[in-house]
């Protein structure tokens, strides 16, 4: 499983891989996509906080033809009862359009969050809020991934020391 930069990825031969569930693993994502054919790299960007994945990945096939093919297999395969989704990864999202929201008040939800920074751009994936697996509770953070750094950026300005509910959160690029 190489790390390669997403630079140096074949983005024809590479596919968009969402809704995963937080059990799957870059193993487990080669393995299942191997079945559509050679694979070359199985990217899942990982949370720097909690080195957790967010619900999405990226895996690049040897030839065009395997991930074409991918797509058709692999879309709304269940995994762990959640139906992933398998596209074309023509629209990559650009890496510095993908933000960390620190120090959510609690309550904040993946909806309040969705509705709090839609309106600075296209959101190219579900809010984030993530959650204590065993209590459910809100460990305080989220993710926003937006479709362009235009958007991310406007975010960052209007939004970092400002008050969500009853907290200052703060807004940055992830890493």
């Amino acid at each position: 499983m190489s790390t390669r930069p997403q630079d140096d990825r074949n983005q024809e031969a590479t596919v968009y891989l969402g809704n995963l569930d937080e059990r799957c693993t870059d193993a487990l994502i080669w393995e299942l996509m191997l079945q559509a054919g050679p694979v070359a790299n199985v990217h899942l960007p990982k949370d720097r906080i909690s080195m957790a994945h967010q619900g999405y990945g990226f895996c690049e096939f040897l030839t065009e033809e395997d991930a074409e093919y991918a797509c058709k297999i692999m879309n709304q395969i269940k995994l762990w009862g959640k139906p992933i989704r398998a596209s074309s990864d023509k629209k990559q999202l650009d890496v510095g359009a993908n933000l960390f929201i620190g120090n959510l008040d609690e309550n904040v939800d993946d909806r309040l969050l969705f509705e709090t920074f839609a309106r600075f751009g296209a959101i190219s994936n579900v809010a984030n809020v993530a959650r204590d697996p065993s209590t459910g509770m809100s460990r305080g953070f989220g993710f926003i991934n937006y479709t362009d750094f235009e958007a991310a950026d406007t975010a960052i300005e209007q939004m970092n020391n400002q008050y969500l509910m009853n907290k200052a959160i703060t807004v940055h690029t992830e890493e």
